[in-house]
């Protein structure tokens, strides 16, 4: 099983970014996928999730209105659109795959730099 995120870099404080993560080597849609973050000496912190179907998705609070999470099951998808970004996105993203209550698989992460 692989979890592969993609599309981090710097950007603007205001501006916007989307992460994807491609999946390989599970079915898929049988998962719940979250997105999470961890920014330097701090603990990894929940951001997104996304149940199977794609229908019903939530937030970390601090995130609320700015990001958005969707997938595509037949491409194998998740995604996460961020919007008016601050500093304090700052982070290394990861996406996470559960099939129960707890996350089975992790990927690498993609760093994302909101500058001032």
């Amino acid at each position: 099983v692989q979890l592969q995120a993609s599309g981090g870099g710097l950007v603007q404080a205001g501006g916007s970014l989307r992460l994807s993560c491609a999946a390989s080597g599970l079915i898929f849609r049988n998962y719940i996928v979250g997105w999470f973050r961890q920014a330097p000496g701090m603990e990894r912190e929940f951001v997104a999730t996304i149940n199977r179907s794609g229908v019903r998705t939530d937030y970390a609070d601090s995130v609320k209105g700015r990001f958005t999470i969707s997938r595509d099951n037949a491409k194998k998808m998740v995604y996460l659109q961020m919007n008016s970004l601050k500093p304090e996105d700052t982070a290394v993203y990861s996406c996470a795959a559960r099939y129960g209550r707890d996350y089975d698989y992790w990927g690498q992460g993609t760093q994302v730099t909101v500058s001032s």
